[in-house]
Protein backbone atom coordinates (compact mmCIF):
# COMPACT_ATOMS: atom_id res chain seq x y z
CA UNK A 1 0.00 0.00 0.00
CA UNK A 2 2.78 2.42 0.85
CA UNK A 3 4.52 1.57 -2.41
CA UNK A 4 1.36 2.82 -4.06
CA UNK A 5 1.62 6.04 -2.06
CA UNK A 6 5.23 6.44 -3.13
CA UNK A 7 4.19 5.97 -6.74
CA UNK A 8 1.47 8.52 -6.15
CA UNK A 9 4.01 11.10 -4.98
CA UNK A 10 5.66 10.85 -8.38
CA UNK A 11 2.34 10.91 -10.21
CA UNK A 12 1.29 14.01 -8.26
CA UNK A 13 4.27 15.83 -9.75
CA UNK A 14 2.86 14.99 -13.15
CA UNK A 15 -0.52 16.35 -12.09
CA UNK A 16 1.16 19.55 -10.88
CA UNK A 17 2.97 19.96 -14.16
CA UNK A 18 -0.09 19.67 -16.38
CA UNK A 19 -2.30 22.54 -17.48
CA UNK A 20 -5.58 20.92 -16.44
CA UNK A 21 -7.02 21.46 -12.95
CA UNK A 22 -8.72 18.91 -10.70
CA UNK A 23 -12.49 18.41 -10.69
CA UNK A 24 -15.89 18.41 -8.80
CA UNK A 25 -17.46 15.43 -7.06
CA UNK A 26 -18.87 12.66 -9.27
CA UNK A 27 -21.94 10.97 -7.83
CA UNK A 28 -21.91 13.27 -4.84
CA UNK A 29 -24.99 14.96 -3.46
CA UNK A 30 -26.17 18.55 -3.28
CA UNK A 31 -25.10 20.29 -0.10
CA UNK A 32 -28.09 21.67 1.75
CA UNK A 33 -28.51 25.44 1.89
CA UNK A 34 -26.26 27.00 4.50
CA UNK A 35 -24.16 23.85 5.08
CA UNK A 36 -20.37 23.79 5.03
CA UNK A 37 -20.13 27.57 4.67
CA UNK A 38 -16.34 27.43 4.99
CA UNK A 39 -16.24 25.85 1.52
CA UNK A 40 -14.66 28.10 -1.12
CA UNK A 41 -14.84 28.41 -4.89
CA UNK A 42 -11.64 29.93 -6.31
CA UNK A 43 -12.27 31.46 -9.75
CA UNK A 44 -9.24 32.31 -11.89
CA UNK A 45 -9.77 34.61 -14.87
CA UNK A 46 -7.00 35.23 -17.40
CA UNK A 47 -4.52 32.46 -16.58
CA UNK A 48 -1.45 32.57 -18.87
CA UNK A 49 -0.89 29.62 -21.22
CA UNK A 50 2.28 28.27 -22.84
CA UNK A 51 1.23 29.69 -26.23
CA UNK A 52 1.01 33.19 -24.67
CA UNK A 53 -2.76 33.11 -24.57
CA UNK A 54 -5.05 32.99 -21.55
CA UNK A 55 -7.64 30.65 -20.11
CA UNK A 56 -10.06 30.60 -17.19
CA UNK A 57 -10.23 27.92 -14.51
CA UNK A 58 -11.28 27.22 -10.93
CA UNK A 59 -10.38 25.24 -7.83
CA UNK A 60 -12.05 24.42 -4.54
CA UNK A 61 -10.80 25.23 -1.06
CA UNK A 62 -11.74 26.08 2.51
CA UNK A 63 -11.65 29.17 4.69
CA UNK A 64 -9.25 28.46 7.59
CA UNK A 65 -8.86 32.02 8.91
CA UNK A 66 -10.71 35.30 8.19
CA UNK A 67 -8.18 36.25 5.49
CA UNK A 68 -6.86 32.82 4.42
CA UNK A 69 -8.07 30.01 2.17
CA UNK A 70 -6.36 26.62 1.93
CA UNK A 71 -6.30 24.81 -1.42
CA UNK A 72 -4.07 22.60 -3.58
CA UNK A 73 -0.64 23.94 -4.42
CA UNK A 74 -1.03 23.09 -8.11
CA UNK A 75 -3.95 25.53 -8.33
CA UNK A 76 -1.30 28.28 -8.59
CA UNK A 77 1.03 27.48 -11.49
CA UNK A 78 2.76 29.63 -14.08
CA UNK A 79 2.45 29.13 -17.84
CA UNK A 80 5.11 26.38 -17.68
CA UNK A 81 3.16 24.42 -15.07
CA UNK A 82 5.45 25.27 -12.13
CA UNK A 83 3.93 25.94 -8.71
CA UNK A 84 4.51 29.53 -7.63
CA UNK A 85 3.96 31.53 -4.44
CA UNK A 86 1.93 34.28 -6.08
CA UNK A 87 -1.30 34.84 -7.92
CA UNK A 88 -1.04 33.92 -11.58
CA UNK A 89 -4.36 34.88 -13.18
CA UNK A 90 -5.34 38.44 -14.02
CA UNK A 91 -7.98 38.03 -11.31
CA UNK A 92 -8.44 35.34 -8.67
CA UNK A 93 -11.57 35.60 -6.57
CA UNK A 94 -12.70 33.53 -3.60
CA UNK A 95 -16.44 32.97 -3.15
CA UNK A 96 -17.08 31.96 0.45
CA UNK A 97 -20.29 30.84 2.16
CA UNK A 98 -22.45 30.41 -0.94
CA UNK A 99 -24.04 27.06 -1.82
CA UNK A 100 -25.16 27.99 -5.35
CA UNK A 101 -22.39 28.68 -7.85
CA UNK A 102 -24.27 31.54 -9.51
CA UNK A 103 -27.29 33.51 -8.49
CA UNK A 104 -27.04 32.39 -4.89
CA UNK A 105 -27.73 34.68 -1.98
CA UNK A 106 -25.37 35.50 0.83
CA UNK A 107 -21.72 34.66 0.98
CA UNK A 108 -18.83 36.94 0.20
CA UNK A 109 -16.58 37.39 -2.84
CA UNK A 110 -13.03 38.55 -2.06
CA UNK A 111 -9.95 39.01 -4.24
CA UNK A 112 -6.91 36.81 -3.60
CA UNK A 113 -3.82 39.01 -3.20
CA UNK A 114 -1.01 36.61 -2.22
CA UNK A 115 -0.10 32.92 -2.15
CA UNK A 116 2.17 30.80 0.04
CA UNK A 117 3.21 27.32 -1.15
CA UNK A 118 4.04 24.47 1.21
CA UNK A 119 7.55 23.12 0.65
CA UNK A 120 6.59 19.55 1.55
CA UNK A 121 3.21 18.80 -0.01
CA UNK A 122 0.64 19.92 -2.60
CA UNK A 123 -0.91 22.63 -0.43
CA UNK A 124 -1.13 26.40 -0.87
CA UNK A 125 -2.51 29.18 1.30
CA UNK A 126 -4.26 32.04 -0.49
CA UNK A 127 -4.44 35.39 1.28
CA UNK A 128 -7.59 37.48 0.85
CA UNK A 129 -7.75 41.25 0.36
CA UNK A 130 -10.29 41.64 3.18
CA UNK A 131 -11.47 39.51 6.10
CA UNK A 132 -14.47 37.24 5.64
CA UNK A 133 -17.00 37.92 8.40
CA UNK A 134 -19.93 35.93 9.74
CA UNK A 135 -18.50 32.54 8.67
CA UNK A 136 -16.65 30.22 11.04
CA UNK A 137 -13.35 29.06 9.50
CA UNK A 138 -12.61 25.34 9.27
CA UNK A 139 -10.25 24.28 12.05
CA UNK A 140 -7.05 22.50 10.94
CA UNK A 141 -6.42 19.14 12.62
CA UNK A 142 -3.15 18.72 14.51
CA UNK A 143 -3.18 14.93 14.91
CA UNK A 144 -2.83 12.34 12.14
CA UNK A 145 -5.69 10.54 10.39
CA UNK A 146 -6.13 6.78 10.66
CA UNK A 147 -6.96 4.07 8.11
CA UNK A 148 -10.67 3.27 8.23
CA UNK A 149 -11.62 6.76 9.36
CA UNK A 150 -14.58 8.41 7.62
CA UNK A 151 -14.18 11.88 6.10
CA UNK A 152 -16.47 14.24 4.22
CA UNK A 153 -15.43 16.16 1.10
CA UNK A 154 -16.93 19.33 -0.38
CA UNK A 155 -16.16 20.79 -3.79
CA UNK A 156 -17.33 22.89 -6.72
CA UNK A 157 -15.84 20.76 -9.54
CA UNK A 158 -17.40 18.84 -12.39
CA UNK A 159 -20.08 16.23 -11.86
CA UNK A 160 -20.19 12.65 -13.19
CA UNK A 161 -21.29 13.76 -16.66
CA UNK A 162 -18.39 16.27 -16.77
CA UNK A 163 -20.61 19.32 -16.48
CA UNK A 164 -19.94 22.13 -13.99
CA UNK A 165 -21.75 21.75 -10.69
CA UNK A 166 -24.53 24.26 -10.16
CA UNK A 167 -24.18 24.07 -6.38
CA UNK A 168 -21.75 22.80 -3.77
CA UNK A 169 -21.35 19.01 -3.87
CA UNK A 170 -20.43 16.68 -1.00
CA UNK A 171 -19.74 13.01 -0.35
CA UNK A 172 -18.30 10.65 2.25
CA UNK A 173 -15.00 8.80 1.97
CA UNK A 174 -12.98 6.23 3.90
CA UNK A 175 -9.24 6.49 4.44
CA UNK A 176 -7.49 3.45 2.89
CA UNK A 177 -3.88 4.34 3.68
CA UNK A 178 -1.86 7.11 5.34
CA UNK A 179 1.53 8.21 3.95
CA UNK A 180 3.99 10.88 5.05
CA UNK A 181 2.31 13.59 2.99
CA UNK A 182 -0.56 11.88 1.16
CA UNK A 183 -3.74 9.97 1.94
CA UNK A 184 -5.59 7.36 -0.11
CA UNK A 185 -9.35 7.85 0.20
CA UNK A 186 -12.18 5.91 -1.45
CA UNK A 187 -15.78 6.98 -1.89
CA UNK A 188 -18.47 5.32 0.22
CA UNK A 189 -21.58 7.54 -0.04
CA UNK A 190 -23.82 8.31 -1.73
CA UNK A 191 -22.13 5.61 -3.90
CA UNK A 192 -18.96 3.54 -3.88
CA UNK A 193 -17.82 5.40 -7.01
CA UNK A 194 -18.33 8.84 -5.48
CA UNK A 195 -15.06 10.55 -6.39
CA UNK A 196 -13.43 13.97 -6.89
CA UNK A 197 -13.50 15.40 -10.40
CA UNK A 198 -11.74 18.30 -12.18
CA UNK A 199 -11.92 21.61 -10.28
CA UNK A 200 -12.38 19.79 -6.97
CA UNK A 201 -8.63 20.31 -6.47
CA UNK A 202 -8.03 21.84 -3.05
CA UNK A 203 -11.43 20.76 -1.76
CA UNK A 204 -11.37 19.95 1.96
CA UNK A 205 -11.58 16.47 3.42
CA UNK A 206 -12.73 16.91 7.01
CA UNK A 207 -13.78 14.81 9.98
CA UNK A 208 -16.70 15.51 12.33
CA UNK A 209 -15.83 16.03 16.00
CA UNK A 210 -17.70 17.19 19.09
CA UNK A 211 -15.99 20.55 18.66
CA UNK A 212 -17.05 20.83 15.02
CA UNK A 213 -15.56 19.92 11.62
CA UNK A 214 -11.79 19.55 11.39
CA UNK A 215 -9.64 19.68 8.24
CA UNK A 216 -7.59 16.55 7.51
CA UNK A 217 -6.46 16.94 3.87
CA UNK A 218 -7.17 18.64 0.52
CA UNK A 219 -7.79 17.05 -2.88
CA UNK A 220 -4.53 16.65 -4.78
CA UNK A 221 -4.87 14.11 -7.62
CA UNK A 222 -6.19 10.75 -8.78
CA UNK A 223 -7.73 8.79 -11.66
CA UNK A 224 -10.40 10.18 -13.95
CA UNK A 225 -13.86 10.40 -12.47
CA UNK A 226 -16.12 8.68 -11.69
CA UNK A 227 -14.31 5.61 -10.38
CA UNK A 228 -14.14 3.21 -7.48
CA UNK A 229 -11.00 2.88 -5.39
CA UNK A 230 -8.62 5.52 -4.07
CA UNK A 231 -8.01 9.16 -4.84
CA UNK A 232 -5.11 11.05 -3.38
CA UNK A 233 -5.12 14.00 -1.04
CA UNK A 234 -2.46 16.12 0.65
CA UNK A 235 -2.35 15.87 4.44
CA UNK A 236 -2.63 19.09 6.43
CA UNK A 237 -2.17 17.89 10.03
CA UNK A 238 1.60 17.53 9.65
CA UNK A 239 1.98 21.07 8.27
CA UNK A 240 -0.35 22.64 10.83
CA UNK A 241 2.55 24.54 12.46
CA UNK A 242 3.44 26.12 9.11
CA UNK A 243 -0.21 26.96 8.48
CA UNK A 244 -0.56 28.60 11.89
CA UNK A 245 2.69 30.56 11.55
CA UNK A 246 1.82 31.77 8.05
CA UNK A 247 -1.70 32.93 8.85
CA UNK A 248 -0.64 34.53 12.15
CA UNK A 249 2.45 36.38 10.92
CA UNK A 250 0.59 38.10 8.11
CA UNK A 251 -2.08 39.20 10.54
CA UNK A 252 0.60 40.91 12.62
CA UNK A 253 2.01 42.49 9.47
CA UNK A 254 -1.42 43.88 8.63
CA UNK A 255 -1.65 45.51 12.05
CA UNK A 256 1.85 46.94 11.66
CA UNK A 257 1.04 48.37 8.24
CA UNK A 258 -2.26 49.75 9.48
CA UNK A 259 -0.38 51.70 12.16
CA UNK A 260 2.52 52.67 9.88
CA UNK A 261 0.50 54.21 7.06
CA UNK A 262 -1.13 57.01 9.13
CA UNK A 263 2.22 57.78 10.77
CA UNK A 264 3.89 58.03 7.36
CA UNK A 265 1.18 60.41 6.14
CA UNK A 266 1.73 62.63 9.18
CA UNK A 267 5.51 62.74 8.59
CA UNK A 268 5.03 63.58 4.91
CA UNK A 269 2.56 66.35 5.79
CA UNK A 270 5.03 67.85 8.29
CA UNK A 271 7.84 67.78 5.72
CA UNK A 272 5.65 69.49 3.12
CA UNK A 273 4.59 72.11 5.67
CA UNK A 274 8.22 72.77 6.66
CA UNK A 275 9.29 73.04 3.02
CA UNK A 276 6.56 75.53 2.16
CA UNK A 277 7.31 77.56 5.29
CA UNK A 278 10.99 77.78 4.33
CA UNK A 279 10.19 78.95 0.80
CA UNK A 280 7.74 81.52 2.12
CA UNK A 281 10.35 83.09 4.47
CA UNK A 282 13.23 84.60 2.42
CA UNK A 283 15.14 85.44 5.57
CA UNK A 284 15.54 81.80 6.39
CA UNK A 285 17.34 81.01 3.14
CA UNK A 286 21.18 81.31 3.10
CA UNK A 287 22.58 84.38 1.25
CA UNK A 288 19.28 86.26 1.32
CA UNK A 289 19.26 87.42 4.91
CA UNK A 290 19.87 91.02 5.89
Amino acid sequence: MFKLLAALAASTLLVVGTASPASAIAYGENARDGAYRFSVLLTMTGLPTADRGTRDSSCSGALIAPTWVITAGHCFRDAKGRKVSRTVAESTKATVGRTLVSGGRGGQVVEVIAVRQSETTDVALAELAAPVTGITPLRVATYPPSPGETLRLTGFGLTADQTPAERLQTGRFTIDAVGDSLLETSGTAPQDDTSPCPHDSGGPYFRTTDAGPELVAVVSGGPGCPHTGPDYSARTDNISDWITATTASTGHSRLYLAALIPLTLVVVALLVWAYRRTRADPGSRPGLGR
